[in-house]
């Protein structure tokens, strides 16, 4: 639904604060969840010149995160609650690996592209929420960076559960 991508931002950014740069994580610097990769892509794009994440603005921040992640899969095009579950878990692992997660618990091809295909098979958005979570989650715990950040992503995983069922229902 249109109308749940400025709550699934804004829900998005609890979890996304400020500048971070730790270093075991491999995104590197990152502020309000877009790498300095990220932003050098869309500046490039743009054929403005690169500057630091840090200097990311509002502007740029809201076109990043409509074209790179809500667009790329289909959030308007999907079940409120779900079109921010999915959006969440593109945000912090990858768009593909969204969609083939969101793919693999509805049964469809795991292409890593969301279409007519894998949203003809969603069926009861609530159950998919809670198998995506749950895929969500076991993937995160077998990342060799677990130790480091595996109590953030649980606690983000549980949260993004519950806000999404909410909007769900």
């Amino acid at each position: 639904m249109k109308a749940n991508y400025e709550r699934a931002l804004k829900a998005v950014l609890v979890h996304e604060g400020g500048y971070v740069n730790h270093p075991k994580d491999p995104g590197g610097a990152t502020m309000k969840g877009v790498t300095q990769a990220v932003y050098d892509h869309y500046r490039d794009s743009k054929s403005a010149g690169r500057q630091t994440v840090r200097a990311i603005t509002d502007d740029e921040l809201q076109a990043i995160y409509r074209s790179q992640y809500w667009n790329a899969i289909k959030g308007d095009l999907l079940p409120a609650g779900l079109d921010y579950a999915v959006f969440d878990l593109a945000v912090n692992s990858g768009v593909s690996r969204a969609a083939r997660f969101l793919q693999a618990v509805v049964g469809a091809a795991q292409d890593g592209l969301i279409g007519p295909a894998t949203i003809a098979k969603i069926g009861n958005p609530t159950n998919v929420i809670d198998a995506l979570c749950d895929k969500r989650q076991a993937f995160l715990e077998t990342l060799g960076t677990f130790g480091t950040f595996g109590k953030g992503w649980t606690t983000r995983v549980k949260g993004v559960r519950a806000l999404a069922k909410e909007m769900a229902s």
